[in-house]
């Protein structure tokens, strides 16, 4: 039996495919969560043989998710599945040690067949989207990233500075560095452009 944890923050969609999964006779859905931290917390203690996780949920994201996992030295191995057809996030998954990233709207029966795979030790890819990855390489550090998300949440950069214990120049370096190396006018469209290119 291939052990499964599934990480989805809409509790419908987390049922619909618990439900679709159950019936593969090789499939056993040890655990469910809500977030990244309860994804987290479930791997940690079940141990399962896969994570199937979206990408954005509250609390931790399915990517940091997959590098706590590898950065543990765990077994789990991690597939995404996620609405967000983004090169940038497929090359930030594949970089926190996931062996899949699949679509949301990818057939039941392929979505079976990458499990397996991905249980095997393979690695298991959108086809498109790896055509996608390697075109464009994502320019921000992680700290830059991490500013340039919280600045577009519409944060201060006191706010920012306080939330990431860091000085408020600090911050300011960090926005205009990410601003600079996006060619964006402002922070705000720093951000947006990061997001729509999967780097945020």
């Amino acid at each position: 039996m291939i052990r499964i944890v599934l990480a989805e923050d809409q509790a419908m969609v987390r049922g619909a495919l618990a439900a679709l999964l159950s019936l593969e006779c090789d499939f056993d859905v040890v655990g469910e969560a809500k977030d990244g931290d309860d994804a987290e917390a479930l791997v940690r203690e079940l141990l399962p043989d896969v994570l199937l996780t979206d990408i954005e949920m509250p609390g931790r994201s399915g990517l940091e998710v997959a590098a706590a996992i590898r950065d543990a030295k765990l077994a789990t191995r991690v597939i995404i599945l996620t609405t967000f057809g983004r090169a940038g996030y497929l090359r930030r998954a594949l970089d926190a040690g996931a062996l899949g990233y699949l679509l949301k709207d990818t057939p039941s029966a392929e979505l079976a067949d990458a499990i397996r795979r991905v249980h095997d030790g393979r690695r298991v890819i959108d086809p498109d989207l790896a055509a996608q990855a390697w075109g464009e390489a994502d320019p921000l550090t992680d700290r830059e990233r991490q500013v340039l998300r919280l600045a577009g949440e519409g944060r201060t950069g006191a706010e920012i500075a306080a939330a990431l214990g860091l000085a408020e120049g600090t911050v300011r370096n960090y926005l205009s560095e990410a601003i600079s190396k996006l060619g964006a006018g402002n922070r705000v469209a720093a951000a947006r452009l990061a997001r729509d290119r999967g780097w945020l």
